[in-house]
């Protein structure tokens, strides 16, 4: 049964090779959403094909990830080096709720379950190739990178692996570049910093996924995540810290998703030997 009271999907004749845009009826939004997909040639006609989600920023939608970070042809060419496995590319919206959702639930909408339980649904009713068996991983910029990084402390079971480039660290830090306040937003204060949520899930117990985190030093972020970083590092959380030259820009961006796409390649590998 489908979760998606409606799900439109563009025509395959009139969409370029591995695209697929797609609209649904979200329940966990009460309202209509979108997302790109895009799968490499060589993952098509296949099954249990890693499931990537790139979760976007502030101001952004479904389309920023290709259209202004060219995945697609980042995947591709690594995927015809033979750098990577083919995997495929579900680029979401945020929900669009004002400036940028945090990907949080908010009191009249959820869009942390959209991203965690909806988005994969649809890309399996549109791409056999993923499927129940499909490694999931999530890699965001800025806010996408909160996302991520958040989102695999709270359901860490889900994902084999999250990255984040130039991650916004704590929600406090959207008060300075979303317009909208913050009182709909829902969770403990924990809940909303990266930190927080990954305390909490190992005082669980839970077993969190390889993580990855990047920063420019030109970056007005760079200070929050090297902070991020040496407090992980104190608590011995295991990560990849990469402090690299850039700001905040799609340059920076475009330049290192081969590198997050790198990791979870690797961490869907090192998932595949346990």
């Amino acid at each position: 049964m489908t979760p998606f009271r409606t799900l439109e999907r563009s025509d395959p004749a009139l969409t370029p090779e591995g695209f697929d845009l797609v609209t649904v009826k979200s329940a966990a939004l009460r309202r209509r959403a979108d997302l790109t997909l895009f799968t490499p040639r060589q993952a098509q006609g296949r099954r249990g094909v890693p499931l990537v989600l790139l979760l976007h920023g502030v101001y952004g939608s479904h389309w920023a990830w290709a259209q202004r970070g060219a995945a697609h042809l980042t995947l591709q060419s690594l995927v015809d080096a033979g750098e990577l496995p083919p995997m495929v590319l579900a680029m979401p919206s945020d929900g669009l709720w004002g400036d940028g959702s945090g990907y949080v639930p908010h009191a009249d909408s959820d869009a942390e379950r959209w991203i965690v339980d909806e988005v994969p649904a649809a890309v399996r009713l549109v791409r056999p190739e993923v499927d129940e068996r499909s490694p999931q991983a999530l890699v965001g910029l800025s806010m996408g990178g909160f996302g991520a990084l958040r989102l695999a402390a709270r359901h860490p079971q889900r994902w084999c692996a999250a990255a984040a480039h130039s991650a916004v660290t704590d929600a406090a830090q959207f008060d300075a570049i979303v317009e909208e306040r913050r009182d709909t937003w829902c969770g403990s204060p924990e809940a909303h910093s990266v930190l927080g949520a990954l305390d909490a899930a190992r005082s669980a117990g839970a077993r969190l996924p390889p993580l990855y985190l990047d920063c420019g030093r030109d970056d007005g972020l760079f200070a929050a995540n090297r902070a991020l970083h040496e407090a992980l590092h104190d608590r011995g959380i295991a990560h990849e810290w990469h402090e690299r030259p850039g700001s905040h820009d799609w340059p920076f961006w475009r330049t290192h998703l081969a590198d997050s796409l790198r990791f979870v390649a690797r961490a869907v590998a090192a998932a595949g030997r346990d």
